[in-house]
């Protein structure tokens, strides 16, 4: 990349604008006309009041980048499928888009690319779309200056035409002729500078004249229509008049301005060592102040403190600002009329007031750095280093362009590592190549008398006001004598003066600094910008009702039409060569981004330079611009003129993000033409700027350029893709819109020339450049660990160094005899020096870090092998201008001669020449392999494999293509595979030698798996293979040891088959030693010969023979015995050998048990004494059995055995005396469950099933008692322990006793886990029927005043409302309890816990039970004193409700004292209108379930059961007579229940019908032998204290069963058959009644065919008894469980055969929990 000038920094490091004199540019950029500056156009950037703040340390509003185009983003513009039209109509440069493997390595990429794409000098890549870095861009702290461009300035003919016009106008305005606009012919202004150029073109105007070709002008100037001799006339005058007086002071001036700059620039202006004179803006900087702010003298402090000593006089004179100019987007220059670009140009440090009496500026008077002394020859080419092209340190951060040049002079002298484009001294510009010098005309100003200060000097003869008045230019500020000028000026002048220089212009130019902006702010800018400059221009779309978008070609026809326009100017911004080394990179870095992929990619222009083919890598310094990427900020039409890259490098540039960037490509090859071309073009330019090409300021259309023969191509860059530009090719280009770009250089292999011819192109134009050509060769020639020398290198490293070797010899001979012509002597040089010799002479090969030490002060060139230094000036020039130059105040022939002076050599010849025979052995490699390749071929005729193989091994170390390596590397290989395949056969000792041919074979099988591979492997050991090796080895041509070993191994083959032939046929009987050792011998030739074969067979058949005989009488299982006959049998043993004769009997044997064993295994029910013969028979007479069947009837054995034994010791157990030493019910299902997993059950089985049978039995009355009877039977245990934690509550005596109704208080704290509810002092209230504390919403009855639980009495929210009365169970009998289960008397507990001792097994739920039943019991108790009807009054009813809540809510009913305190309570406080009736049950209040015949119907949608289908029928009859059978049971049980009793213990009389003279008996049992009188229907009657007390009777007071159990069976007939059918129905009911049955009838009572009714569980009538026995033979209680079961029978299969999960209380709280919510739902 090539850096572009900037009019912010001087060619002069001591001024501000020394370079810029009697530039138009400068000139008019400098002008004022009032006091109140107006801004430039378009000029909005940023200027910080404070210069010095480092950019990194601003933040401004990060960019969205959603808001931008970018690769892969909904953003990014599409890549047109056909390609459009151009202007100029060029053709569009190559697009490549690699593959993702083509894509892995850039220089291997670009080696395929260029034969194509170098024609064009520029191509375009697209990376794969899985190609996409992050953008590594931190847009809140990046900020960057801009430098402003307007467009017409940058065309070359434009530029050349405001240049004349400026120095015309400067001209007739100093001879009193203003030329304020344009002359007018035919109502059109004239162009004076194409009238120039066209009579020119034409011979000059004496020509013209002479061959009248005005007419011819006009036409070509585009006049017509007017009469050709009127427009002749118009001409004519008009040259006569504006452009004949110029002209001819041009004739005279010009060659004396030349040879003023040829003075300046030491040395002729081809070439020049100019570089593009910068101007830099003094918005808010130092220079922007008063001579006296405190500003300019800091700013002056800092450059005295490191320009050396200082002069007040010296010091920088202050700088207006530029005139502001309007701030629309671009003005027409002749708007208005023409005015001369500087006519009324103002000294910038002139007094505005025109009082004073000098005609020297003001800037004299502080000892302005222009002064002539700062403009000498040797001073100027001192100062010519800031003007070279790229040598700045890249630390200088190219945004900081307002650090002060001595800041940038000390980071060069700090850092040597790192090196820029630019040169020390020069500013590094933050922004190149965005704004042109303005060529805005002037605005006229007073003409004054001026008189030059003290101190000032003429600019020609360095004298002062001593030798006449000086005059001071208006433009450039220099002071003249009159009579020093050329022509001389006789007198001072009236109007304002401009000097020679500035009327015939310098040439010089560049662009101006333009604004500071992070991407946010310049973004925005751009995007006005361009909206505002399209908007109106754009036709209107009425389809869309809009204007036209702009199009890219929209874009590009606008863009040249404002380069080639003359009076439309439009400015713009661009922000270009910012260094990523202080801003930062668009790509992922290592040392900010380590983890990022991208960051070590090898796209990544961070990673491109140095790629291990890029010469770059031997750069020992970073280059910021060519090894160090910059970066670029581009916004619509801002532009990069025509350049070509420094050193003639490739470069690449990767666009981020943004609008299209449009380049143009010029090959090569035309690099010349072109050249010629833009000379052709614009000659003035090129006159005082010979090196223009090298500044980036100058366009030419691509049009003209076609008509000068150059080829042109353009292309479209648009966001992710790259642009590769080639040696030596010319590109320009300009973006569509706001864009971010990042490029670098590199430098393959093919570069080498190019670069070689750049570094001479920059010499002959005294350029400077970027870093030394010979140095990188050398480098490159000595190697590191880092960039060893490669054959690659050395290839293309060898002729460069021969060049530079010849060359640099060359030199030094020239040099050496100059040395000694001027003084003759015999010079010592090189080798040490003489005493005769005046010049010093010293080899140092150390490193130069200052620039200056290896740089020629003449042609700016390296002088990196050879160097000679003035001693007296410092001053380093090359050998080819040492001595012609004058480097001091000597004598060419003294400088020659060498006093005062020193050569410096860095090699010598030899070490030169040793470096280059280093690199040319090492790129001969090659070649000397291959001369070594066929030097071995031609002397011997049978080469050695061993000799071929080194050579291989050697060739394919070198890392280059060799031609005949793949034919040598084919030929070996070759040999390697004769070699491989004879060892098989030469070598003994094979992986694990084959011990016999059957484990041999086996393993071959295993390994090949295949028919096909084991004939492939039969046939590589067939013997004649060895045969065939042997020719082979004859045929192919080479000698190795394994041919001579396989020759031996032949040789002993054939003796082998002789003795083995001869021992088999001579001795067949020979014994197993004899005949194991010719078999080894045989096998170890490691091939298939029959004679092994047959050796092999007779030995398996005596091993076999001996094997047979020594397992005679071991034990073998049957698979063992059939392999050994399947192996005789393969032997080909005779059927008669003995052996073979007693194996097979053995296996026949074996087969018949095994078949034996399997059927006793299988069968349903196993015969254990047949299979524990069989176990024995295997065992004891060595039959050959399956070990897996032996072991299958041993473990069936086992288990029976096991099983056995612990149904014996259960059964055994169970029938203890001791209750307690009987087994636990868990033990036994444990057991009874592993008796499931057997085929058959063991003796005793059955006794045992039947015992547990009978206890489950137990549990199932348990389960009824609750009303549990389609539970599964665990869930006993678990209700019994929820019945026993609610009994807790309500029969607890000690904490809850009588009280008042009194309100709940606040809800209070949980108790903790782990401590009781009463552990508080404070007893806490409790409340409702379950005694518990306040809990969830309550209500209070309105009779008792007592709260009761939502949840308890199942009340659903909001069904109760606010203001409703709510009356209580307890005052209310009709107000029914919720129950969830029902509640057993108290006397079916303790009748069901007397029948544990009589169970088989210790119950689980003993404990629990009987826990229960002492609670209640204990609360009886208690209750005793409140039961006892003589004593209880009303004012014990609230006592009474009390204890009443407390029943009401325990799970176990009392029912004695439920009904009593009801009564009392009725008697006392009567609600309902009747008496409550005797509660005999309590029983659950759940909703029933649907029965199986309801299902049934439902189903099928019908209300009958004769409704139903045929097939459904019957189960709905079967289902129909179980519900009739269960009416029956429940009617029988209703009509069994007797009276209820008051209970044992008592102390109050009974309730006995009136006149009654017999009381309870002491053990509570009352007998009535009478019947009551009379008696309602409420079971209550009048009884001691009037009809107003209640009495509890009953008709007979013992029921029939229960007098039948008490023998008080006078009144039964029992000799009857009926009463005999009768009793023995009732006692079936339970198992004592069973017992008293056989006590009266005898054990054969119940016949052989009746089954025990035991399991019954309820009472059933004997209604339909006859008829249910003919359908149904099992008994009554099954029958009775079926029907009462017939809801869940599904279920509760299901559940029984799940596994036991236990259910707990908490899980039947959870149950009624979702109960209450489902109807508080509701």
């Amino acid at each position: 990349m090539v850096s572009v000038p900037n009019v912010g920094a001087a060619a002069n490091p001591h001024s501000a604008n020394a370079s810029s004199r009697s530039s138009p540019a400068v000139g008019a950029a400098a002008s004022h006309s009032s006091s109140k500056p107006k801004p430039k156009v378009n000029s909005n950037g940023y200027h910080p009041t404070n210069p010095q703040t480092p950019l990194s340390s601003m933040s401004s509003a990060p960019l969205d980048l959603a808001s931008v185009e970018r690769r892969g983003q909904p953003t990014a513009v599409r890549e047109p499928v056909k390609k459009k039209s151009r202007p100029h109509g060029l053709e569009e440069a190559p697009s490549y888009r690699p593959t993702e493997e083509e894509w892995r390595d850039p220089f291997e990429y670009m080696r395929k690319i260029s034969p194509e794409a170098s024609k064009y000098g520029i191509c375009k890549i697209i990376p794969p779309e899985s190609w996409n870095p992050d953008f590594a861009i931190d847009t809140e702290k990046f900020h960057f200056r801009t430098r402003k461009q307007e467009l017409n300035s940058v065309e070359g003919s434009t530029r050349a035409n405001l240049s004349y016009l400026d120095g015309l106008a400067k001209f007739h305005k100093q001879h009193g002729n203003n030329l304020h606009r344009l002359p007018y012919v035919d109502k059109k202004p004239l162009d004076l500078y194409r009238l120039k150029k066209a009579v020119e073109s034409r011979g000059g105007f004496e020509k013209v004249c002479k061959l009248k070709k005005w007419a011819e002008i006009g036409r070509d100037l585009g006049y017509s229509g007017k009469i050709m001799s009127s427009l002749s006339t118009s001409l004519k005058n008009s040259y006569q008049r504006w452009l004949c007086p110029y002209e001819e002071y041009l004739r005279l001036a010009k060659p004396g301005v030349h040879q003023q700059l040829e003075q300046e620039y030491g040395g002729p202006l081809t070439p020049s060592p100019g570089q593009t004179p910068i101007k830099r803006s003094t918005v808010n900087t130092p220079a922007s102040g008063r001579g006296d702010s405190p500003a300019r003298h800091a700013s002056d402090a800092l450059q005295a403190s490191i320009n050396g000593l200082k002069k007040e006089a010296d010091r920088d004179t202050p700088m207006t600002d530029a005139p502001p100019a309007p701030t629309s987007g671009f003005t027409a220059i002749n708007s208005g009329g023409f005015t001369a670009v500087n006519s009324g140009f103002t000294s910038v440090n002139r007094a505005a007031n025109g009082d004073s009496k000098s005609i020297t500026s003001d800037s004299k008077r502080f000892g302005s750095p222009n002064s002539s002394a700062k403009n000498t020859p040797d001073n100027r080419a001192s100062s010519r280093v800031a003007t070279a092209l790229k040598r700045q340190m890249s630390c200088d951060s190219s945004s900081d362009s307002t650090r002060k040049e001595t800041d940038a002079e000390k980071d060069d002298g700090d850092s040597g590592s790192r090196r820029s484009k630019r040169l020390k001294k020069d500013a590094v510009p933050t922004v190149a190549g965005s704004h042109m010098t303005p060529f805005r005309p002037s605005v006229p100003r007073i003409p004054r008398d001026e008189v030059a200060q003290t101190g000032e000097k003429c600019e020609t003869c360095a004298r002062g006001n001593d030798a006449g008045p000086l005059l001071i230019c208006e433009s450039c500020d220099h002071a003249y004598h009159g009579s020093c000028l050329d022509p001389p000026l006789k007198r001072k002048p009236e109007a304002e003066w401009n000097c020679p220089r500035c009327l015939v212009g310098d040439g010089q130019f560049g662009f101006e600094e333009g604004g500071l902006y992070s991407l946010k702010q310049f973004q925005q800018k751009a995007n006005d910008f361009k909206q505002g400059y399209f908007e109106k221009k754009m036709p209107y779309d009425h389809a869309l009702k809009c204007h036209r978008p702009v199009t890219e070609k929209d874009v590009e026809t606008e863009f040249w039409r404002l380069v080639a326009d003359l009076e439309e100017t439009v400015e713009v911004e661009y922000g270009a060569d910012i260094h990523c080394t202080t801003h930062g990179s668009g790509f992922p870095t290592l040392e900010k981004h380590p983890n990022n992929p991208y960051a070590t990619d090898p796209w990544n222009l961070n990673v491109l330079p140095f790629h291990p083919e890029s010469l770059f890598r031997h750069i020992k310094s970073d280059i910021s611009g060519m090894t160090v990427p910059w970066v670029y900020v581009g916004m619509i039409f801002s532009t990069f003129c025509w350049h070509n890259e420094d050193h003639y490098a490739y470069s690449a540039n990767y666009q981020h993000l943004g609008a299209t960037k449009t380049w143009y490509g010029i090959p090569g090859e035309d690099a010349e033409k072109f050249e010629a071309a833009m000379r052709e073009a614009v000659p003035e330019l090129f006159e005082t700027q010979p090196d223009l090409l090298f500044q980036l300021v100058t366009l030419l259309t691509p049009e003209q350029l076609k008509k000068a023969g150059v080829r042109v191509y353009a292309l479209d860059q648009r966001a992710g893709q790259f642009v590769i530009t080639f040696p030596q090719a010319y590109h320009a280009g300009f973006n569509h819109g706001f864009n971010f770009n990042e490029a670098v250089n590199f430098a393959p292999y093919d570069w080498e020339p190019f670069g070689m011819a750049g570094v001479e192109r920059l010499q002959l134009f005294r350029r400077q450049p970027c870093f030394s050509h010979d140095e990188l060769l050398w480098t490159a020639a000595e190697g590191s660990t880092a960039t060893a020398l490669t054959i690659q290198t050395a290839k293309w490293l060898a002729p460069a160094l021969d060049r530079i070797h010849k060359r640099e010899k060359s030199q030094r001979e020239d040099f050496l005899s100059k040395h000694v012509e001027s003084s003759p002597h015999k010079c010592p040089i090189p080798g040490t020096s003489d005493s005769s010799c005046s010049m010093e002479f010293k080899i140092d090969n150390a490193d130069v870090q200052d620039e200056d030490e290896q740089c020629c002060s003449f042609c700016k060139a390296f002088s990196y092998l050879s160097r000679f230094k003035c001693l007296r000036t410092g001053k380093v020039l090359c050998l080819v201008h040492a001595g012609y130059h004058a480097c001091c105040d000597q004598t060419e022939q003294q400088r020659f001669s060498g006093k005062s002076h020193i050569l410096i050599f860095r090699k010598t010849d030899e070490d030169m020449t040793a470096a280059y025979q280093k690199v040319v052995e090492k790129a001969r490699t090659p070649e000397a392999w291959e001369e070594k390749y066929g030097k071995l071929l031609d002397e011997e005729e049978i080469p050695s494999l061993k000799a071929l193989r080194a050579l291989l091994h050697e060739g394919e170390r070198i890392p280059f293509d060799l031609p005949s390596l793949p034919v040598l590397r084919e030929f070996v290989d070759r040999c390697n595979d004769w070699v491989d395949e004879a060892t098989n056969y030469t070598v003994r000792k094979q992986q694990n030698r084959r011990k016999n041919e059957k484990v041999w074979q086996a393993g071959m099988r295993k390994s090949i798996g295949s028919s096909e591979q084991e004939q492939k492997e039969r046939e590589a050991r067939n013997v004649s293979n060895i045969y065939r090796l042997l020719r082979d080895a004859e045929h192919i041509g080479f000698d190795c040891p394994e041919i001579l070993q396989l020759q031996e191994r032949a040789d002993a083959i054939k003796k082998f088959q002789a003795s083995a032939s001869q021992a088999l046929e001579n001795n067949p009987a020979a014994p197993i030693e004899t005949v194991e050792e010719l078999l080894e011998e045989g096998r170890s030739f490691n091939v298939d010969i029959p004679e092994v074969d047959r050796l092999s067979r007779v030995l398996e058949q005596l091993r076999w023979n001996e094997k047979a005989a020594a397992n005679r009488g071991v034990f073998m299982s049957l698979k063992e015995v059939q392999n050994f006959i399947d192996e005789g049998k393969r032997l080909e043993i005779p059927p008669y050998n003995d052996f073979l004769s007693f194996y097979c009997d053995q296996l026949r044997s074996g087969q018949a048990w095994e078949k034996k064993a399997k059927e006793l295994i299988v069968a349903e029910f196993v015969h254990y004494p047949q299979l524990e013969a069989l176990s024995n028979q295997a065992q004891f007479h060595s039959l050959p059995v399956s070990p897996e069947t032996l072991e299958a009837v041993d473990q069936i054995l086992h288990k029976q055995r096991e099983a056995h034994r612990q149904i014996i010791d259960l059964t055994e157990r169970s029938r203890d005396p001791d209750f307690r030493k009987r087994p636990k019910y868990v033990e036994v299902v444990e057991i009874c469950k592993k008796l499931d997993d057997l085929n058959s059950k063991p003796n005793g089985t059955i006794d045992l099933e039947n015992e547990r049978k009978r206890h489950e039995d137990w549990m199932r009355k348990g389960k009824k008692l609750f009303g549990k009877s389609n539970a599964p039977l665990h869930i006993l245990k678990s209700h019994l322990e929820y019945v026993f934690e609610r009994n807790q509550d309500c029969f607890d005596l000690e904490h809850d006793t009588p009280r008042m109704p009194g309100e709940p208080v606040s809800r209070e704290v949980t108790p903790e886990p782990g401590t009781t509810k009463w552990e508080d002092a404070r007893a806490r209230q409790v409340f409702c029927i379950c005694r518990r504390i306040e809990a969830g919403m309550m209500i209070e009855c309105e009779l008792c005043h007592e709260w009761y639980h939502y949840k308890c009495l199942k009340i659903a929210r909001g069904k109760v409302k606010e203001d409703d009365k709510y009356t209580c169970p307890i005052c209310d009998w009709r107000m029914k309890i919720p129950r969830d289960a029902a509640r057993p008397k108290l006397e079916d507990l303790i009748a069901l816990a007397e029948e544990v001792n009589s169970l088989p097994f210790q119950p689980e739920e003993e404990e629990i039970l009987q826990r229960i039943i002492d609670s209640a019991l204990t609360f009886r108790s208690h209750m005793t004193q409140y039961c006892n009807p003589l004593v209880s009054t009303k004012a014990e009813a609230e006592t009474q409700r009390f204890y009443l809540r407390k029943l009401e809510g325990a799970e176990v009913l009392l029912a004695y004292e439920t009904n009593f305190f009801r009564q009392e309570l009725h008697r006392f406080f009567p609600v309902a209108p009747e008496a409550p009736p005797i509660s005999e049950v309590s029983l659950s209040t759940r909703k029933p379930r649907p029965t199986k015949l309801q299902k049934m119907l439902v189903e099928y949608g019908v209300n009958n059961p004769d409704d139903l289908p045929e097939h459904a029928k019957g189960k709905a009859n079967s289902l129909r007579r179980k519900a009739a059978n269960a009416e029956a049971a429940a009617a029988a049980a209703h009509t069994a229940n007797g009276p209820i009793l008051p209970p044992s213990g008592y102390g109050g009389p009974a309730f006995f019908p009136q006149g009654s003279q017999t009381s309870p008996s002491a053990n509570g049992d009352t007998r009535h032998s009478e019947r009551p009188e009379s008696q309602d229907g409420s079971g209550f009657q009048s009884g001691l204290f009037g009809a107003g007390g209640p009495q509890l009777v009953g008709g007979n007071s013992l029921s029939l069963e229960e007098r039948l159990l008490r023998d008080q069976d006078e009144d039964i007939e029992l000799h009857t058959e009926a009463g005999k059918s009768k009793a023995l129905e009732i006692l079936s009911r339970t198992e004592v009644g069973r017992r008293q049955a056989e006590k009266i009838w005898g054990r054969d009572v119940w016949g052989p065919s009746r089954g025990s009714m035991s399991d019954s569980k309820r009472s059933i009538s004997p209604t339909g008894m006859d008829e249910m026995m003919k359908q149904d033979e099992g008994s009554v209680a099954q029958m009775f469980m079926e029907m009462t079961n017939q809801d869940d029978e599904e279920e509760m299969k299901k559940k029984e055969n799940a596994a036991d999960r236990p259910v707990t209380t908490a899980s039947l709280d959870r149950e009624r929990n979702g109960l209450d919510a489902l109807l508080d739902s509701e």
